[in-house]
């Protein structure tokens, strides 16, 4: 029975890692104002870009910086189109969630099918891995865990705790009393979508080389609307992001552990998108002021507008 939770716990904090790693970058570019639904496709672009950097090259690690490069990049046009052109920004993330699907699977065309020879191997902790039952599921996983986690800290502590976050955070909230103290709120938001697409890039960079070792079409599977839905369960808050994405992790590894008792597998498929709509339709008849929005998130902002 230990081996079972063991194995159980395992599978769920590999299969919320990439959830927790989009999440930490949605929240941080929903702190500055900005919306950003275009989380799916740049995880799509991220999980191609790192399985052929690393089908190339054999080195999984090459393929995670390429795909967090790739990722940065393309998030670009987002904050382009939302910051300088001030256009809608919910167009505008749509319409980079289909170029960012469209890239992938352009890009991952010929590399469908085909394994990779070397992937991201588990990293056991010394002496921690060897505790009992909690040592196998926290201290013997893939570095992406451990990364997304230290990550998910640091930016809860960079928002909360540092003159920085201060910035990013009033910028969310209140862009023009910010900019009277001459902080330049382009700037900021610019950064923290560019940052938010490394992070997602990241996010699926774990699923072609590390969560699998192939690429196939569709590999994001949702993931990235599920992480905007997160966004909002966590409160904005990398801190609770953690627990919130590992919840949803379980949710996935749930499918597999109710197919042998014959429910109907499109049924269990539906689960992780089935509990994404619940937490929504929870969240939207609570208080609007406990949820901790940014009161400016997704309206554009003009330089020196009075």
């Amino acid at each position: 029975m230990e081996d079972v939770i063991i194995s159980v716990m395992q599978r769920t904090m590999v299969a919320g890692t990439p959830l927790l790693l989009g999440t930490v970058g949605e929240v941080i570019c929903e702190r500055s104002g900005i919306l950003n639904l275009g989380v799916e496709g740049v995880m799509s672009v991220g999980a191609v870009v790192a399985f052929i950097v690393t089908y190339t090259t054999g080195d999984p690690w090459l393929g995670m910086f390429a795909a967090i490069g790739a990722g940065m990049l393309i998030s670009v046009i987002h904050a382009f189109t939302s910051v300088t052109l001030q256009a809608n920004q919910v167009v505008s993330g749509l319409a980079l969630t289909m170029i960012g699907l469209g890239l992938s699977e352009m890009m991952g065309k010929s590399y469908v099918g085909k394994p990779l020879a070397v992937k991201m191997n588990d990293i056991a902790i010394p002496w921690l891995s060897d505790i009992p039952v909690l040592g196998p599921i926290f201290f013997n996983q893939t570095p992406y865990f451990y990364m997304a986690v230290i990550l998910a800290l640091g930016a809860w502590f960079f928002l909360e705790r540092t003159r920085l976050g201060i910035k990013v955070r009033s910028t969310g909230e209140n862009p023009r009393a910010t900019e009277t103290h001459g902080v330049n709120v382009g700037l900021i938001r610019y950064a923290c979508v560019i940052i938010g697409g490394g992070f997602s890039a990241m996010a699926g960079a774990h699923l072609s080389t590390s969560y699998s070792k192939s690429w196939i079409e569709g590999m994001t599977a949702g993931r990235g609307w599920i992480v905007i839905a997160l966004t909002i369960f966590a409160l904005w808050n990398p801190g609770k992001a953690i627990w919130a994405s590992f919840l949803f992790g379980g949710i996935f590894v749930l499918q597999y552990l109710l197919q042998p008792l014959g429910i109907s597998p499109n049924f269990l498929a539906m689960l992780p998108y089935a509990a994404t709509l619940l937490i929504l339709l929870v969240m939207s008849i609570r208080d609007p002021r406990r949820l901790n929005a940014p009161a400016k998130l997704g309206e554009p902002y003009k330089r020196g507008e009075r």
